[in-house]
């Protein structure tokens, strides 16, 4: 599903966010990111959402070579790509609804199929009775519900998160790591970046280890 071939990324001034990374994501799995701030685990997350393009190497996304990809392919190319962030990043003069929508909406979408796929998203995050509240009334961890919601309405095949439990509590985190864990037992491929050891190694899933932009283990 998701294959890196010697790719290294080296940004302007100089820093060498990636070295000569390989790595394979399998078709159906859930795999954490884990290593260092400033290790290179958001930079691997850009380049599969084709934010950046590495200096080198190659990325591969659903067997397409992602440096064939051309500006114009980008917007499709996401739309399989779902994307939670640790901030939320939630319009805070929108509904819950609205919020969710958005990736629908932009894309065009019938608003009938709007509001059932919206719903059933919210439903899936155990957000169905909140959707007409504003984004500043809720939990961080209601907050976080919403951002996944967002990030699976377009039934992605690839979930990508970036340290989506950094503001919250142990217990919370635990309840975003099962609803990642849901969205994976149905199909959908999960990369999740996060420094939280203690989480992820009581999960069982396997563990990519950056340091200094390299990988120093890869797991099983």
């Amino acid at each position: 599903m998701i294959t890196f071939d010697r790719v290294s990324m080296r940004y302007d001034e100089g820093h060498d966010a990636l070295r000569d990374v390989s790595v394979t994501i399998d078709p159906d799995d859930l795999v954490f990111l884990t290593g260092h701030s400033g290790a290179g685990k958001s930079t691997l997350l850009r380049l599969i959402m084709l934010m950046e393009r590495p200096t080198r190497g190659q990325v591969i996304v659903d067997g397409r070579n992602l440096q064939k990809v051309r500006r114009r392919g980008i917007p499709r190319h996401r739309r399989d790509i779902g994307v939670v962030f640790q901030n939320h990043r939630l319009l805070l003069d929108r509904t819950v609804f609205d919020n969710v929508a958005l990736p629908l909406t932009i894309s065009g979408y019938d608003h009938r199929e709007v509001g059932r796929r919206v719903r059933a998203a919210l439903d899936k995050v155990g957000l169905l009775d909140r959707e007409r509240a504003m984004p500043e009334v809720l939990s961080g961890g209601e907050q976080q519900r919403v951002g996944i919601a967002r990030a699976v309405v377009g039934r992605p095949r690839i979930l990508l998160a970036d340290e989506p439990t950094g503001n919250l509590d142990p217990a919370l985190s635990a309840e975003i790591m099962q609803l990642f864990e849901e969205f994976n037992s149905v199909g959908v491929t999960v990369l999740i970046a996060s420094h939280d050891l203690a989480l992820i190694s009581r999960l069982h899933h396997r563990i990519i280890t950056l340091r200094e932009g390299r990988i120093v283990g890869a797991g099983a």
